[in-house]
């Protein structure tokens, strides 16, 4: 298999016949082995039922129903666990994406990269949606060294092995090249087009900021401590405990120099709590290590990925 292409769907019911059209037209054009995987993410319209007649009458398409509404991100792992193809396609459902930019995304990873990532430049939304994903995506890149200009555009291709190793949970299937990168992924942009909103409602609204702030703040863990706990909470337990020492020697000051009497200034509870918070934070590290051990051992992975082997044999 060439190309998998992969749409979720809540509650799209005026738009899956249109979009699978358009889709359809393209891929039939590029003259490729291609399977088209639709997940209907417990939709309460009929949704589902058009779904089933697309499947039912195309040999490249599938159709996969989650029992309720799990969110886009369980909906695109349960897609993307049905792939078969070397280059796996992600992109919604709603008419915004345009089938028509798959093209350029295939000839990209052709080039050599893994992931290529659509940039709504142009994106036919308000300013109250554009501004605060704009900060977003710069607080992600900032943190991340993943330097993207719209991690929220779902339109995005794949190498598949690469893409395939790849768990998500939570509401993180906007980060993806993140996860990739951790696997030495080769990322790049592409500019999309973006169409606005035709049918239906969007599914987001103020609400997720404080998820993506949340999500955030995982990045920054994952990005900077998932294979080396011990060094992330290591080294603010030890910092902790060089002030308890410092406010130690301040403390001991003040009585042999100045006669203040420990019980006079709060260094002493000071002392105590930083030396207890640098134990506790480097025990979470070492905790960490263990965790992280057990992991790599169950899941038979490795911090690291081998790009290719070269012999004479």
């Amino acid at each position: 298999m060439d190309i998998s292409i992969t749409v979720p769907f809540y509650n799209e019911e005026e738009s899956v016949s249109i979009f699978h059209n358009k889709l359809n037209k393209v891929m039939l054009k590029l003259n490729m082995a291609y399977e088209i995987i639709y997940v209907n993410d417990g939709s309460s319209d009929q949704t589902g039922a058009i779904l089933n007649q697309i499947a039912t009458s195309n040999r490249n398409v599938q159709a996969v129903h989650l029992r309720r509404n799990f969110g886009q991100t369980s909906a695109m792992m349960a897609s993307i666990q049905q792939t078969k193809g070397e280059i796996v396609i992600t992109l919604d459902g709603d008419l915004q994406n345009d089938p028509t930019d798959i093209p350029k995304l295939i000839d990209k990873i052709e080039e050599g990269y893994d992931v290529v990532s659509g940039w709504r430049k142009y994106r036919k939304e308000g300013i109250i949606r554009r501004w605060p994903s704009r900060i977003a995506n710069w607080l992600v890149s900032r943190i991340t060294g993943v330097q993207l200009h719209d991690y929220g555009c779902t339109l995005k291709a794949y190498r598949g092995s690469m893409l395939r190793k790849v768990r998500l949970y939570g509401e993180m299937h906007r980060f993806i090249p993140i996860y990739a990168m951790q696997f030495g992924a080769n990322i790049t942009e592409l500019v999309v087009k973006h169409h606005p909103r035709e049918y239906g409602k969007s599914k987001y609204g103020i609400g997720r900021v404080p998820r993506v702030i949340l999500d955030i703040i995982v990045l920054r863990f994952m990005s900077k401590a998932m294979d080396r706990p011990i060094q992330f909470f290591g080294k603010i337990g030890i910092y902790a405990i060089l002030l308890s020492f410092i406010f130690g020697a301040l403390t001991i000051y003040l009585k042999l120099v100045e006669n203040i009497d420990f019980i006079l200034t709060p260094l002493p509870l000071l002392i105590a709590l930083l030396f207890l918070t640098g134990m506790i934070f480097i025990m979470i590290g070492l905790l960490g290590e263990i965790q992280i051990r057990t992991y790599y051992e169950t899941q038979n992975r490795f911090p690291f990925e081998i790009d290719k082997i070269v012999s004479m044999n």
